[in-house]
């Protein structure tokens, strides 16, 4: 029997199986359900299949010779482009120490031979409503992120005009009143551009769009010039920035405008909730031949035990301030940042008072995993 397709309308399931008239028990069974019935023979055709197009459901056959069904799942379930369709297991095998296996593959659900007409319906109906609210949520999420590329590229225009504003104004030497005022609306532009790009760096990152520009770039020096732009932010608070750095320069393998988002998102977090004439300090240090570690230190109210995991959440603030905007988005970025290194971000207290952003990252070339993460 050949590989073939009958088809009736848009919901499409493929069944992976070495019998053919297992093919034909199961299109006798769904003939007028509604489906688009594929047959592949085996698993490599299968995953073959399977780079043209891809179904809704996967009927897969546990039993099979060359490649069985447990190895296919678990390819199948380890690509990023085919781990959302929906596997039902359909086996013989009825010990538990084979189901736990199936279950480990990666599959979503079993069915038992011989196929019960009633409980194949239902598997399927199942794993479809399943499917629709999968691809329903990555409509969505590329519904965000085509939103947050408009807000950005709408708003760099108007951003950059009134930082070329500031500029020409500032070259006009008027008196130091306005010209107060000149700096807090470049301060306020940058805070937005910051801000809007963070959001768009987000999105990507939810989407899965976001592909890591990795490159070798030195820590400190990016720091450095962090802080620098933050100055006049700091500035407004008498808040002293301190780099605490290394004397030798460790690169780490990274993309570099991501980094330096969310160094951007550390600082104005930890100038935002720093008292007056306060200070804060970034330190890097190496924790060994490969982890490299950063530290975001304030001293503000600090952050509560209770609150320490949950802050990294979107929207999920910290200890609530008057007078200070918080939305809940900025750590949320980050987190999912440094996630996408391969790192983590947790967050400490400091002593005797405020909070301590804490990042490690491996500094092993990409793809390499190090023992701790």
């Amino acid at each position: 029997m050949s590989e073939f397709e009958i088809v009736n309308q848009e919901l499409t399931i493929l069944l992976v199986d070495d019998e053919p008239d297992n093919f034909e028990v199961i299109s006798g069974i769904l003939y007028n359900s509604g489906y688009r019935l594929g047959y592949a023979s085996s698993g490599v055709s299968a995953l073959e299949r399977l780079k043209k197009s891809q179904p809704d459901v996967i009927l897969l056959d546990v039993m099979m010779p060359e490649l069985d069904g447990i190895e296919v799942c678990c390819r199948i379930k380890a690509n990023p482009n085919w781990k959302h369709i929906p596997i039902v297991m359909v086996t013989a095998l009825n010990a538990k120490e084979d189901l736990a296996r199936c279950l480990e593959a990666g599959a979503d659900d079993f069915l038992s031979k011989p196929v019960s007409a009633v409980e194949l319906r239902a598997r399927i109906g199942s794993m479809l409503r399943i499917k629709q609210q999968y691809d329903a949520l990555k409509a969505s999420l590329q519904l965000r992120l085509d939103m947050a590329n408009m807000i950005v590229h709408d708003l760099r225009n108007p951003l950059t005009s009134i930082l070329l504003s500031c500029e020409m104004l500032d070259r006009a030497n008027l008196p130091d009143q306005y010209q107060t005022r000149i700096n807090r609306i470049k301060i306020a532009e940058q805070q937005l551009r910051s801000l809007t790009e963070s959001l768009l760096l987000m999105a990507k990152l939810e989407s899965g769009k976001m592909i890591l520009n990795l490159e070798e770039i030195e820590l400190s020096q990016l720091v450095n010039t962090c802080i620098s732009d933050m100055q006049a932010i700091a500035g407004q608070k008498m808040i002293q920035m301190i780099p605490d750095l290394p004397e030798l320069e460790r690169p780490i393998c990274a993309d570099k405008l991501v980094m330096r988002r969310v160094l951007d998102n550390l600082l104005l977090n930890a100038i935002k909730f720093s008292p007056s004439k306060s200070q804060v300090t970034v330190q890097i240090n190496y924790l060994d031949d490969l982890i490299t570690q950063i530290r975001v230190i304030d001293m503000g109210v600090g952050i509560a035990d209770d609150l320490k995991q949950r802050v990294f959440e979107k929207y999920e603030i910290g200890t609530p301030m008057e007078d200070i905007h918080q939305v809940g988005l900025g750590l949320a970025f980050c987190q999912m940042a440094i996630e996408a290194h391969g790192g983590r971000i947790s967050v400490e207290d400091n002593q005797p008072q405020g909070s301590v952003i804490l990042i490690k990252i491996s500094s092993l070339p990409p793809g390499a995993k190090h023992p701790y993460f």
